[in-house]
């Protein structure tokens, strides 16, 4: 299995990721999206632009919305910002979400013709794994979305790191992965206590690799990107049949596996 790197705000247009695509934002859009599945959420709808997603949660006056602009600030009118520890402790029964985000949504978003498309982060990063080890795709692309002209992203390139080696069927040490969360230009931010939107329990949340048993897949479904929880090897899922093929990946009848990844709550 061949796996390859982009980086999302420097993108070279000639040669696009078509197979299977991992979309990376470990602080914080995806490991969000994790703790709001644990918290409840029904459907999640990645929607990339503000105003847009005000147009769909008036389609769906049940749903909640979450998300924040570039550099964290939460987004006004919002529900909750995009903060996995405003989510932690709450209870959203089913309710839809709705996610916007400059990061990890507009990611999502630039990639969402490729055959197979996940929203990856540390706390998801073992179960990610195997995931990919059950398509076989040819090639896995990883976009970095953490880089900034002010952030070196280690923070996704760290988790990157950390899946790829589980995929080479490697057993590395996952601390070293979260340890590089922290120490990132963007980790070390929620620890300077200066900006009440990035605080340090965020940070603490995010840098749990293998937190959660799922991986989060994304596809359009009646016109609108959907992120949902996949638990690798669940019988009857689409992405979980064997010898089927699924967004045109086929999926092997014989799979790699992996020990399994922590199931507790939040």
């Amino acid at each position: 299995m061949r796996t390859r790197r982009v980086f999302l705000n420097r993108l070279d247009p000639i040669r696009e990721p078509v197979d299977a695509v991992v979309v990376i934002d470990v602080l914080r859009s995806f490991s969000t999206a994790a703790y709001a599945y644990v918290a409840g959420a029904g459907t999640i709808y990645a929607v990339e632009t503000i105003a847009a997603a005000f147009r769909l949660q008036r389609q769906l006056p049940e749903a909640v919305t979450t998300g924040a602009v570039g550099g964290g600030d939460p987004i006004p009118g919002f529900d909750f910002g995009n903060s996995p520890a405003q989510l932690q402790h709450v209870h959203l029964a089913g309710r839809p979400l709705i996610q916007t985000t400059a990061a990890g949504v507009r990611g999502l978003t630039r990639f969402r013709h490729a055959r197979a498309l996940f929203a990856g982060s540390l706390v998801l990063a073992r179960a990610t794994a195997s995931a990919l080890l059950e398509l076989q795709p040819a090639e896995v692309c990883f976009v970095i979305t953490g880089e900034w002209v002010d952030r070196d992203g280690d923070e996704d390139v760290a988790c990157a790191d950390y899946i790829d080696a589980l995929l080479q069927g490697e057993q590395p040490d996952p601390e070293h992965y979260a340890t590089r969360v922290r120490e990132s230009d963007f980790g070390r931010r929620f620890l300077a206590d200066d900006n009440p939107n990035l605080p340090a329990r965020d940070l603490d949340l995010c840098a749990q690799a293998d937190r959660f048993d799922f991986a989060l897949t994304a596809a359009h479904v009646d016109g609108h990107l959907q992120i949902r929880r996949l638990r690798s090897g669940v019988a009857g899922h689409p992405l979980a049949a064997a010898g089927e093929v699924r967004n045109a990946l086929r999926l092997p009848d014989t799979r790699g596996t992996l020990p399994a990844a922590r199931t507790d709550a939040c």
